[in-house]
Protein backbone atom coordinates (compact mmCIF):
# COMPACT_ATOMS: atom_id res chain seq x y z
CA UNK A 1 0.00 0.00 0.00
CA UNK A 2 2.87 2.45 1.41
CA UNK A 3 4.79 1.88 -2.55
CA UNK A 4 1.11 2.21 -4.44
CA UNK A 5 0.69 5.52 -2.40
CA UNK A 6 4.46 6.60 -3.43
CA UNK A 7 3.53 5.46 -7.35
CA UNK A 8 0.49 7.80 -6.98
CA UNK A 9 2.15 10.91 -5.37
CA UNK A 10 5.24 11.14 -7.38
CA UNK A 11 2.91 10.66 -10.48
CA UNK A 12 0.75 13.58 -10.17
CA UNK A 13 3.01 15.63 -8.23
CA UNK A 14 4.74 16.30 -11.58
CA UNK A 15 3.08 18.17 -14.28
CA UNK A 16 5.37 16.00 -16.68
CA UNK A 17 3.69 13.16 -15.14
CA UNK A 18 0.26 14.43 -15.58
CA UNK A 19 0.97 15.23 -18.92
CA UNK A 20 2.00 12.06 -19.85
CA UNK A 21 -0.58 10.79 -18.63
CA UNK A 22 -3.32 12.72 -20.40
CA UNK A 23 -1.30 12.39 -23.16
CA UNK A 24 -1.17 8.50 -23.30
CA UNK A 25 -5.13 8.29 -22.39
CA UNK A 26 -5.93 10.55 -25.52
CA UNK A 27 -3.83 8.22 -27.47
CA UNK A 28 -5.44 5.10 -26.27
CA UNK A 29 -9.04 6.20 -25.68
CA UNK A 30 -8.80 7.69 -29.63
CA UNK A 31 -7.04 5.02 -30.80
CA UNK A 32 -10.04 2.57 -29.18
CA UNK A 33 -12.79 5.09 -30.72
CA UNK A 34 -11.39 5.30 -34.07
CA UNK A 35 -14.28 3.18 -35.92
CA UNK A 36 -16.47 6.30 -34.92
CA UNK A 37 -15.13 8.70 -37.33
CA UNK A 38 -17.37 9.46 -39.73
CA UNK A 39 -14.50 8.71 -42.35
CA UNK A 40 -13.14 5.38 -44.09
CA UNK A 41 -9.39 5.58 -43.27
CA UNK A 42 -8.90 3.38 -46.35
CA UNK A 43 -11.46 5.47 -48.92
CA UNK A 44 -9.65 7.17 -51.85
CA UNK A 45 -11.41 10.44 -53.05
CA UNK A 46 -9.19 12.08 -55.73
CA UNK A 47 -10.95 15.41 -55.83
CA UNK A 48 -9.82 15.63 -52.34
CA UNK A 49 -6.21 15.15 -52.14
CA UNK A 50 -3.64 17.13 -50.14
CA UNK A 51 -6.33 19.24 -48.54
CA UNK A 52 -4.99 21.76 -45.91
CA UNK A 53 -6.67 21.25 -42.20
CA UNK A 54 -9.67 22.41 -42.06
CA UNK A 55 -13.66 21.57 -40.37
CA UNK A 56 -14.48 19.02 -42.04
CA UNK A 57 -10.53 17.25 -42.25
CA UNK A 58 -8.75 18.22 -38.54
CA UNK A 59 -5.46 17.03 -40.40
CA UNK A 60 -6.25 17.41 -43.82
CA UNK A 61 -5.79 14.47 -46.25
CA UNK A 62 -3.40 12.95 -47.95
CA UNK A 63 -2.55 12.66 -51.50
CA UNK A 64 -4.87 9.58 -52.02
CA UNK A 65 -7.64 11.89 -50.41
CA UNK A 66 -7.68 9.82 -47.40
CA UNK A 67 -8.57 11.75 -44.00
CA UNK A 68 -5.35 11.94 -42.03
CA UNK A 69 -6.88 12.51 -38.69
CA UNK A 70 -8.45 8.86 -39.25
CA UNK A 71 -5.47 6.71 -40.42
CA UNK A 72 -3.83 8.47 -37.23
CA UNK A 73 -6.22 7.36 -35.24
CA UNK A 74 -6.14 3.89 -36.91
CA UNK A 75 -2.28 4.06 -36.95
CA UNK A 76 -2.37 4.74 -33.47
CA UNK A 77 -4.31 1.11 -32.94
CA UNK A 78 -1.17 -0.40 -34.87
CA UNK A 79 1.49 0.82 -33.24
CA UNK A 80 0.31 1.12 -29.37
CA UNK A 81 -0.70 -2.80 -30.04
CA UNK A 82 2.57 -3.46 -31.51
CA UNK A 83 4.17 -1.93 -28.72
CA UNK A 84 2.49 -3.78 -25.28
CA UNK A 85 2.13 -6.93 -27.14
CA UNK A 86 5.97 -7.17 -28.24
CA UNK A 87 7.07 -5.17 -24.61
CA UNK A 88 4.78 -7.97 -22.82
CA UNK A 89 6.69 -10.67 -25.39
CA UNK A 90 10.03 -9.55 -24.24
CA UNK A 91 9.37 -9.10 -20.72
CA UNK A 92 8.60 -12.50 -20.16
CA UNK A 93 11.84 -13.80 -21.88
CA UNK A 94 13.84 -11.36 -20.49
CA UNK A 95 12.50 -11.78 -16.88
CA UNK A 96 12.96 -15.57 -17.33
CA UNK A 97 16.17 -15.60 -18.20
CA UNK A 98 17.47 -13.07 -16.13
CA UNK A 99 16.36 -14.94 -12.86
CA UNK A 100 16.97 -18.45 -13.74
CA UNK A 101 20.35 -16.50 -14.38
CA UNK A 102 20.59 -15.11 -11.33
CA UNK A 103 19.32 -17.66 -9.00
CA UNK A 104 20.21 -20.88 -9.86
CA UNK A 105 24.18 -19.03 -10.99
CA UNK A 106 26.74 -22.19 -11.77
CA UNK A 107 26.93 -22.92 -15.39
CA UNK A 108 23.71 -22.20 -15.90
CA UNK A 109 24.33 -18.36 -15.40
CA UNK A 110 27.66 -19.15 -17.45
CA UNK A 111 26.01 -20.84 -20.72
CA UNK A 112 22.81 -18.00 -20.44
CA UNK A 113 24.94 -14.74 -20.18
CA UNK A 114 27.70 -16.00 -23.01
CA UNK A 115 24.33 -16.49 -25.20
CA UNK A 116 23.07 -12.92 -24.29
CA UNK A 117 26.57 -11.69 -25.15
CA UNK A 118 26.50 -13.09 -28.60
CA UNK A 119 23.13 -11.63 -29.30
CA UNK A 120 24.09 -8.31 -27.82
CA UNK A 121 27.00 -8.21 -30.37
CA UNK A 122 24.37 -8.51 -33.14
CA UNK A 123 23.25 -5.71 -34.09
CA UNK A 124 19.33 -5.90 -33.37
CA UNK A 125 17.86 -3.70 -36.04
CA UNK A 126 19.78 -5.44 -39.27
CA UNK A 127 17.75 -8.82 -37.60
CA UNK A 128 14.57 -7.58 -37.63
CA UNK A 129 15.16 -6.34 -40.68
CA UNK A 130 16.31 -9.46 -42.07
CA UNK A 131 13.21 -11.48 -40.06
CA UNK A 132 11.20 -8.80 -41.68
CA UNK A 133 11.95 -9.71 -45.32
CA UNK A 134 11.90 -13.65 -44.88
CA UNK A 135 8.58 -13.65 -42.54
CA UNK A 136 4.96 -12.10 -44.35
CA UNK A 137 5.19 -8.99 -42.38
CA UNK A 138 1.51 -8.66 -40.38
CA UNK A 139 0.63 -7.55 -37.10
CA UNK A 140 1.63 -11.20 -35.80
CA UNK A 141 5.12 -11.49 -37.38
CA UNK A 142 6.10 -8.21 -36.36
CA UNK A 143 5.01 -8.84 -32.48
CA UNK A 144 7.00 -12.00 -32.54
CA UNK A 145 10.15 -10.33 -34.17
CA UNK A 146 10.67 -7.16 -32.04
CA UNK A 147 9.65 -8.92 -29.11
CA UNK A 148 12.04 -12.03 -29.30
CA UNK A 149 14.77 -9.15 -29.96
CA UNK A 150 14.61 -6.96 -27.22
CA UNK A 151 15.05 -8.82 -23.91
CA UNK A 152 18.43 -9.03 -23.79
CA UNK A 153 19.03 -5.71 -22.18
CA UNK A 154 15.76 -6.53 -19.42
CA UNK A 155 17.72 -9.63 -18.79
CA UNK A 156 20.95 -8.72 -17.98
CA UNK A 157 19.13 -6.13 -15.31
CA UNK A 158 17.05 -8.65 -13.86
CA UNK A 159 20.00 -10.77 -13.28
CA UNK A 160 21.75 -8.54 -11.40
CA UNK A 161 18.76 -7.62 -9.34
CA UNK A 162 18.59 -11.44 -8.69
CA UNK A 163 22.39 -12.11 -7.55
CA UNK A 164 21.48 -9.56 -5.00
CA UNK A 165 17.66 -10.68 -4.02
CA UNK A 166 18.89 -14.57 -3.52
CA UNK A 167 21.13 -13.73 -0.82
CA UNK A 168 18.69 -11.69 1.25
CA UNK A 169 18.03 -12.86 4.95
CA UNK A 170 14.68 -13.96 3.97
CA UNK A 171 15.82 -15.60 0.87
CA UNK A 172 17.97 -17.50 2.68
CA UNK A 173 15.75 -18.68 5.24
CA UNK A 174 13.70 -19.78 2.81
CA UNK A 175 16.10 -22.24 1.10
CA UNK A 176 16.96 -23.31 5.05
CA UNK A 177 13.58 -24.41 5.54
CA UNK A 178 13.00 -26.54 3.09
CA UNK A 179 11.22 -24.69 -0.12
CA UNK A 180 12.08 -25.55 -3.54
CA UNK A 181 12.91 -23.20 -6.11
CA UNK A 182 10.05 -22.58 -7.85
CA UNK A 183 8.30 -21.60 -4.78
CA UNK A 184 11.20 -19.36 -3.97
CA UNK A 185 11.07 -17.45 -6.50
CA UNK A 186 7.32 -16.59 -7.39
CA UNK A 187 6.75 -16.03 -3.52
CA UNK A 188 10.44 -13.89 -2.68
CA UNK A 189 12.51 -12.97 -5.79
CA UNK A 190 9.33 -11.88 -8.20
CA UNK A 191 7.54 -9.77 -5.65
CA UNK A 192 11.00 -7.78 -5.48
CA UNK A 193 11.84 -7.60 -8.93
CA UNK A 194 8.80 -5.40 -9.81
CA UNK A 195 10.36 -1.88 -9.53
CA UNK A 196 12.76 -3.12 -12.01
CA UNK A 197 10.54 -4.87 -14.08
CA UNK A 198 7.73 -1.96 -14.13
CA UNK A 199 10.29 0.19 -14.95
CA UNK A 200 11.95 -1.75 -17.88
CA UNK A 201 8.05 -2.41 -18.81
CA UNK A 202 7.49 1.01 -19.79
CA UNK A 203 11.07 1.93 -21.54
CA UNK A 204 10.30 -1.38 -23.34
CA UNK A 205 7.00 0.47 -24.89
CA UNK A 206 8.40 3.22 -25.82
CA UNK A 207 11.78 1.30 -27.70
CA UNK A 208 9.31 -1.22 -29.51
CA UNK A 209 7.10 1.75 -30.38
CA UNK A 210 10.13 3.03 -32.46
CA UNK A 211 11.29 0.05 -33.87
CA UNK A 212 8.18 -0.80 -35.30
CA UNK A 213 7.77 2.96 -36.33
CA UNK A 214 10.95 2.36 -38.23
CA UNK A 215 9.92 -0.99 -39.91
CA UNK A 216 6.74 0.46 -41.39
CA UNK A 217 8.91 3.73 -42.44
CA UNK A 218 11.40 1.42 -44.43
CA UNK A 219 7.85 -0.51 -45.78
CA UNK A 220 8.82 -3.71 -43.92
CA UNK A 221 5.32 -3.39 -41.29
CA UNK A 222 2.10 -3.64 -41.55
CA UNK A 223 1.67 -3.37 -45.23
CA UNK A 224 -0.69 -0.36 -47.09
CA UNK A 225 -3.77 0.50 -47.23
CA UNK A 226 -3.51 -0.54 -43.35
CA UNK A 227 -2.07 2.59 -41.30
CA UNK A 228 0.57 2.99 -39.30
CA UNK A 229 2.40 6.02 -38.12
CA UNK A 230 5.40 4.59 -39.73
CA UNK A 231 3.69 3.95 -42.90
CA UNK A 232 2.36 7.73 -42.96
CA UNK A 233 5.86 8.84 -42.50
CA UNK A 234 7.04 6.92 -45.98
CA UNK A 235 3.94 8.19 -47.71
CA UNK A 236 4.75 12.18 -46.60
CA UNK A 237 8.08 11.71 -48.27
CA UNK A 238 6.88 12.77 -51.89
CA UNK A 239 4.98 16.00 -50.66
CA UNK A 240 6.99 17.17 -47.44
CA UNK A 241 7.17 21.02 -49.57
CA UNK A 242 3.42 20.32 -50.77
CA UNK A 243 1.71 19.32 -47.92
CA UNK A 244 4.14 18.89 -44.61
CA UNK A 245 1.43 18.32 -42.57
CA UNK A 246 1.28 15.08 -43.60
CA UNK A 247 4.71 14.08 -41.93
CA UNK A 248 3.96 16.73 -38.73
CA UNK A 249 1.14 14.94 -37.06
CA UNK A 250 2.26 11.26 -36.78
CA UNK A 251 5.48 12.72 -36.51
CA UNK A 252 4.61 14.36 -33.62
CA UNK A 253 2.70 11.37 -32.48
CA UNK A 254 5.19 9.28 -32.20
CA UNK A 255 7.44 11.36 -30.67
CA UNK A 256 4.58 12.42 -28.16
CA UNK A 257 4.27 8.91 -27.26
CA UNK A 258 7.93 7.93 -27.06
CA UNK A 259 8.50 10.90 -25.18
CA UNK A 260 5.33 10.25 -22.65
CA UNK A 261 6.37 6.59 -21.97
CA UNK A 262 10.07 7.16 -21.37
CA UNK A 263 9.06 10.14 -18.75
CA UNK A 264 6.31 7.82 -16.65
CA UNK A 265 9.63 5.15 -16.28
CA UNK A 266 11.88 8.02 -14.88
CA UNK A 267 9.24 8.71 -12.50
CA UNK A 268 8.43 5.26 -11.66
CA UNK A 269 11.94 4.81 -11.54
CA UNK A 270 11.99 7.40 -8.72
CA UNK A 271 8.98 6.14 -6.93
CA UNK A 272 9.86 2.46 -6.51
CA UNK A 273 13.30 3.10 -5.88
CA UNK A 274 13.18 6.34 -3.53
CA UNK A 275 17.34 6.07 -3.36
CA UNK A 276 18.09 6.56 -6.72
CA UNK A 277 15.96 9.51 -6.37
CA UNK A 278 17.87 11.05 -3.78
CA UNK A 279 21.20 10.55 -5.44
Amino acid sequence: MTRSRSVIRELFSSNMGIASMVILSVLVIGSALAFLSPHDPNHLDAARRLQAPNAGHWFGTDDYGRDIFTRVLYGGRVSLLVGFASMLLSMAIGVTVGVVSGYFGGWIDSLLMRALEIMLSIPSFLVILLLSVLLKPNLGSIVIIIGSLMWMHMARIVRAETLALREREYVLYARASGQGSVGIIFRHILPGLVPVIVVGATNNVASSIMMESSLSFLGFGVQPPNATWGSMLNGAQGTLTQAPYMAIFPGALILLTVLSFNMLGDLLRVALEPKLGRR
